[in-house]
Parts: C-alpha cells; structure tokens; sequence
C-alpha cells in the first residue's frame, strides 16, 4: 500500500485532534457521516485509502495530544471513542515537532512553548523543510500533504517581495512572510501539497503560486466553510433564484475553544471576519448592508454559536425577515472536511496535477483561485473536476 503523509500545523489543537480520532475511529468501522467523498457521488473514484494516512505535524504548545484530544472528544460527548483511538494518537503524538511563529503577532507568539526560533524567513523555512523530509525518510511515504489548522494570523500588509519568486527570495533574509506563508514555502520546496483550512494568508500571493508551479505542488484555501457561512451560502442564493432583495444581514458568532480566544484579538479576528464578509456580494451581485461579529465567550468551550437576521424585501417592496440559529461542534464539523481535502489533495497528485486546486472551492469560505461562492454550483464542478479524470 501506498503511504501518504499528511503534515497537520497546529498538531495538538481541537481540528487536528478530531480529525486524527475520526480517522482513527473510520478505520475501527465507524459510519462516514460528514464525509463529502463517501457520497454515493465519490463510488469508482479511485480516492486513498484511509489506512494509507501517515499523520505527523508541528505544534507550539505544550501538552500532549492524547490527553488534548481526551477532552476535546469528552466536550463533544464521544469519550466512548477514547479507547479504539488513543494508540494511534500516540503514534501521531511521538511524530509532533515544535513550530514556528515568526511574524504570527502578538496573540500567537503568546502561545508558543515550544517553538523553533529562526533568526529569519529563510532560517525559518529551512527549519520546516528539515522536519517534513525527517519525516518523509523516517516512514517511507511516497508523498506528503500539509494542512494549515493553526490559530488564525492578522492580516498582513502587502509587500512588493510577494509578486515574483526572485523577489520573495530575495527578501527571506529578513522577515518577508507570516508562519502560514512560511509553513507554504517549505511544503512547496519539496514539492509537496499545501491546504489552507485557515483565514491566513498562506499561498495567496503571486509569488507562491508561481513557486509551487515551478515545483509541482498543489496548494488550495482557504478557511474552512463549516457553519453559518455554508448555510448563508444556501440562502443567499434562495433570495436570488426568487429575485427577493437583501437589505441587511446581521450576522454573530459566540465561540468558545482557543480559537475563540485567538479571534478575541481584534488583529486576528479582522482576517476571520474578511472571508466570512466577502460571500454575499458575489452570490447577490450586490453589496447589502451586513455585519459579522464574532466574540469570545469562554464558557461555550467546544461549541459555536451563529445567529442571523435577513431583512428583505418582497413584491412591491413590502418589508420581511428570516432568522435562524446555526449550533454546533466547530471541530467535528471541519473535522471530515479535512479528511475530505487529504483525499482530494492526494488524487491531483496522483494525476499529476500542479497549482491552485480551484475545483475544491466548496470547502472554502473564500476559495483561492474561484468567486463562484453558489454552493450547488461550486459541489458541481467538483464533481465533474473528480469525474473527468477518473474517465481520462
């Protein structure tokens, strides 16, 4: 069997510690629900086998992965699972390597307990390289796939380095990028997949892209489209299809894990908030008046909460409203879909595909390469992209 690794940043949080039980938990007969590629839609694909996986990852905190993913699963009330799950989380465990937070700011500079230091970009990215190739040699894996589930960065300011590969290169003897771009660059070097489940910036500048097509890589982001954004995307478009006129759409989130806690920085919480915003024009093809809040409320742990308020208009202007209440497990929702992207980020690789992976935008609050934001549309040409190639 063919074995793939998957390099998880942010190894110990709750995305990453879910999605390794779940993993594990699949391999022990647990029922796909959540799993995009276990749709009937997926059958004669030929999609890695989940067996295949190799987890390893960086991580700046402290602590131990299997007491981390004890609580996030008895938070969830699936301590049941602790037992079929916890020797793999050990395996995984043993292969967790500290990160990197160069110019992650502030907030998460305050996390870091185990982190690298590099005295710059170029340092940094050596640092990486080093621990994915250790990691690639140590399992015999015929390939690797990074996925960004660190805390969300604040959004960077531009840089004339970031528009050609001579001038990013030029720079990294400084400080020219944020850890999520870094963390790009390293997987990129190799030749090596890169997904964005975060709002960073990770690959998303001209450089990057031309950089990972130089070495063969695929790359695709970002932030995770799991809660109230995938259900505004169902709605928005229910208003367009019956030509109803959106005036306003208040939306606010309450969350309560360390994510929420990051988010808490206004610095942070400005990149979360950019790509949650940025939906509803492009499916109304107008600019109503909205508003997204997201605050931390400690007591809420795992949980998140999102509700909003539609106000629009009907035949003749009359003046309605629509409301509703989005609460769920921000991990076990976003943890399938990180399975999903694995398999997916595998199968362009296995074609020989090189570049932005456009046809993964259903996944992906502001999909990278794509402003197709209707979800049945975007759930479409995945499947023709999937299909094509399996009939090529």
């Amino acid at each position: 069997m063919k074995r793939v690794g998957v390099w998880l940043i942010g190894a110990r949080g709750s995305i990453a510690g879910v999605t390794l039980a779940g993993h594990a938990a699949l391999l022990n007969g647990a029922a796909p629900t959540g799993l995009v590629t276990a749709r009937a839609d997926f059958e004669g694909v030929d999609l890695i086998d989940l067996e295949a996986l190799v987890f390893g990852g960086h991580e700046i905190t402290d602590g131990d992965l299997v007491e981390a993913t004890r609580g996030y699963l008895s938070a969830h009330q699936l301590s049941h699972l602790m037992p079929e799950v916890e020797a793999r989380l050990h395996a995984v465990e043993a292969r967790i390597r500290p990160g990197i937070v160069r110019g992650g700011g502030a907030r998460i500079e305050a996390l870091a307990r185990r982190a690298q230091v590099a005295a710059t970009d170029r340092q940094a990215v050596d640092l990486i390289r080093a621990d994915l190739d250790a990691f690639k040699a140590a399992e015999g894996l015929e390939r690797l796939i990074m996925v960004n589930l660190a805390s969300t960065e604040p959004p960077p300011p531009p840089q004339a380095a970031w528009e050609t590969p001579q001038a990013l290169y030029a720079a990294l003897g400084g400080a020219a990028l944020p850890p999520s771009s870094l963390y790009a660059l390293a997987a990129f070097e190799g030749g090596d997949a890169y997904i964005n489940f975060t709002p960073s910036l990770g690959s998303r500048i001209p450089a990057l892209e031309a950089i990972a097509e130089a070495h063969g890589a695929v790359h695709m982001g970002s932030d995770g489209k799991t809660g109230e954004t995938l259900v505004k995307s169902i709605l928005a478009e229910l208003f367009t299809r019956r030509n109803l006129t959106v005036s306003s759409w208040f939306g606010q989130n309450i969350l309560g894990n360390g994510d929420g806690q990051v988010l808490s920085d206004p610095a942070n919480k400005a990149s979360k908030i950019q790509t949650k915003d940025q939906l509803l024009p492009k499916i109304l093809g107008y600019h109503p008046q909205t508003h997204v809040g997201i605050d931390y409320v400690g007591s809420l742990g795992e949980w998140k909460v999102a509700w909003d308020h539609i106000h629009f208009q009907g035949f003749m202007g009359a003046p309605m409203t629509m409301e509703f209440t989005w609460r769920g497990l921000d991990s076990v929702l976003a943890a399938p879909l990180v399975l999903d992207l694995i398999r997916l980020a595998s199968l362009a690789q296995e074609r020989g595909e090189v570049g932005v992976l456009t046809a993964l935008a259903p996944f992906f609050k502001d999909p990278h390469g794509c402003d197709e934001q209707r979800l049945i549309s975007q759930d479409e040409a995945l499947l023709a992209w999937v299909k094509a190639g399996a009939l090529g």
